[in-house]
């Protein structure tokens, strides 16, 4: 599926094919743009990793380690989360909505701390809040439960989001393992390089941002349950905590400014001393993570804070969740193509 730059060039600059090149981009826009408007977001995503994933097993960008063939490559991707689903639902029944059930708790405890703040404060500082915060708080208590209850749609909502997952897995992975056609038409052409070129965004995205969530879920871990029960503290919904700390650490930027913001709640929950300090480890962890983002993602794609910061919000603004969490790995995309062309 990958062309070099160089070999795409040439193909480009054969007569015919400035029109194929223009098509393929006009297509590539108009299935990034349906997949935001129809909900296929985490089919694409899924793509995207089967094709990564079957690539790797068979060992195509290594020079060694074990190596398959594309067909069984695909066969693994395509096999291994049904042989998955099954064990865990054989020994582990209850386990998913178990872990809903958990969320819900959390964010009802979350919406009951943020009500009672102003008890939970000194009274010499809570008297100098501001009467603004009460608006602000049943805003948020309000959105809080709401988002509890949509929780309680999970089943079918999860059953049709896990099926189209799942079909994307499967398109990623017969990608490789399909034989390509000795037919290599312009458009053909164009539009295989257009994949690859996302492909390599992708890859660079969600393998960087992967590595920054697993890294803040470990030292979120590390704090809920080693240092605060040292201390003589036991923070509610710790293991929830943790588990949301690395999901919505997927997300750059965005997904960290929410950990900090419900770690504290939590924190303040138990007293103000423990919510300030869930506040400065946060601060301090973040400092880190910066670092990590730096070297990281921005080496990767060449993207400062601001750049992910403003597509993300235009994204959210126009598509919602789906935009916000598609549009680092699109702006990256975008870039790509971009810089190939010469254009920046």
């Amino acid at each position: 599926m990958a062309h070099s730059n160089k070999n795409s060039a040439s193909v480009f600059q054969r007569p015919g094919t400035r029109g194929a090149q223009i098509a393929s981009y006009l297509l590539a826009v108009g299935l990034c743009t349906a997949t935001l408007i129809y909900g296929l977001l985490p089919g694409l995503l899924a793509v995207c990793l089967g094709y990564l994933l079957t690539t790797a097993l068979t060992g195509q960008n290594r020079q060694r380690g074990p190596r398959l063939s594309p067909v069984w490559a695909a066969t693994v991707v395509i096999v291994v989360p049904i042989v998955g689903l099954v064990i865990l639902f054989a020994n582990a029944k209850g386990v998913a909505f178990g872990a809903v059930a958990q969320y819900q708790a959390l964010l009802h405890h979350l919406a009951g701390t943020v009500l009672e703040i102003r008890q939970k404060l000194p009274p010499d500082l809570a008297s100098h809040l501001p009467d603004e915060l009460l608006t602000a708080q049943s805003w948020l208590v309000e959105y809080l439960q709401s988002q509890a209850h949509a929780l309680s749609g999970f089943g079918t909502a999860g059953l049709r989001g896990g099926l189209l997952v799942y079909v994307g897995l499967i398109v990623g992975a017969l990608m490789v393992a399909t034989t390509p056609s000795p037919s290599q038409g312009p458009l053909r052409v164009a539009l295989r390089q257009r994949g690859s070129d996302f492909m390599n965004a992708f890859r660079q995205i969600v393998v960087a941002q992967f590595w920054i969530a697993a890294f803040n879920a470990a030292c979120t871990a590390i704090f809920l349950w080693l240092a605060l029960p040292l201390a003589g503290v036991q923070m509610p919904y710790s293991a929830t905590l943790v588990g949301l700390t690395f999901v919505a650490g997927l997300i750059p930027i965005v997904g960290n400014l929410l950990c900090n913001s419900i770690l504290t709640i939590a924190g303040v929950s138990v007293s103000p001393a423990v919510g300030l300090t869930c506040l400065l480890f946060l601060v301090a962890i973040h400092k880190f993570e910066y670092v990590i983002n730096a070297k990281v993602v921005g080496k990767r794609t060449n993207t400062a804070a601001w750049e992910l910061l403003s597509v993300m919000f235009i994204g959210e603004a126009i598509f919602g969740v789906a935009g916000l969490v598609a549009a680092p790995l699109y702006y990256a995309y975008t870039k790509r193509e971009l810089l190939d062309a010469g254009l920046i």
